[in-house]
């Protein structure tokens, strides 16, 4: 408890609420407006600024410890890179999750080119600790050049439609970003995605394939896993 109070240390409002609220942003398609009035109809008075200070510092703390806490990701990797308008300028974020569906890792670059892929396969051998035994991509001539010289022996299919799972990846970002109006810089939105991808996992249950029984079981894991992270 010593750890959380000096974490909290000078916040008005209980560690609970300050949780909660980073959790309603991160989770659902809510804009720190949104989550103010949430908060209002339950008799708590903050204002959206303040949400968004508590997002901005507490997030990333939440996500490095539940990524800390992550089981490990699958043996296959589907990367792909779209582009995204960040202050008026095109940049580049790159995404990887694996064949259950989880985020492997989600980075921000200008280009797209040879070196910006195999900054971004570093990423993954470092988040992975190790290689996976096979990748899918599209075919940006900038993957062959990365796998051959990061992942010479994982096995590389770009045949098409093969990077589907990758693609539609990114609708949950899509969303969000068009829910927060827009990206005001590379930092606010690399540490946005590093969050959320963080989140996004630990939920990622997979409603559809479970019955409700073992789902409601998932959740209330994901739930504890989630108050673990957030209790400092």
């Amino acid at each position: 408890m010593k750890k959380a109070a000096n974490l909290y240390k000078r916040y008005r409002f209980p560690p609970v609420i300050i949780q909660h609220a980073v959790w309603l942003y991160h989770r659902f398609n809510l804009s720190h407006r949104d989550i103010e009035d949430l908060l209002a109809e339950r008799g708590i008075t903050v204002s959206y600024e303040s949400i968004r200070l508590w997002c901005n510092k507490f997030g990333p703390k939440y996500a490095r410890r539940l990524r800390r806490k992550h089981q490990g990701f699958g043996d296959t990797f589907y990367i792909d890179e779209v582009f995204v308008k960040i202050d008026g300028k095109q940049q580049y974020l790159w995404r990887a999750v694996d064949q259950d569906g989880d985020v492997v890792d989600v980075f921000l670059q200008v280009r797209r080119d040879a070196k910006a892929a195999k900054r971004f396969f570093k990423r993954l051998i470092k988040n992975n600790r190790g290689e996976p035994r096979k990748i899918v991509t599209d075919k940006l001539r900038s993957y062959g050049v990365a796998h051959r010289e990061l992942f010479p022996d994982a096995i590389h299919d770009s045949s098409q439609y093969a990077n589907n799972r990758s693609e539609l990846s990114h609708q949950s970002t899509r969303v969000r970003a068009r829910g927060m109006r827009r990206l005001k810089s590379m930092k606010q939105a690399q540490r946005f995605v590093g969050v959320h991808a963080a989140v996004y996992n630990l939920f990622n249950l997979g409603r559809h394939l479970v019955s409700a029984k073992h789902y409601r079981w998932l959740r209330l894991r994901a739930f504890v896993s989630w108050e673990n992270a957030t209790a400092f």
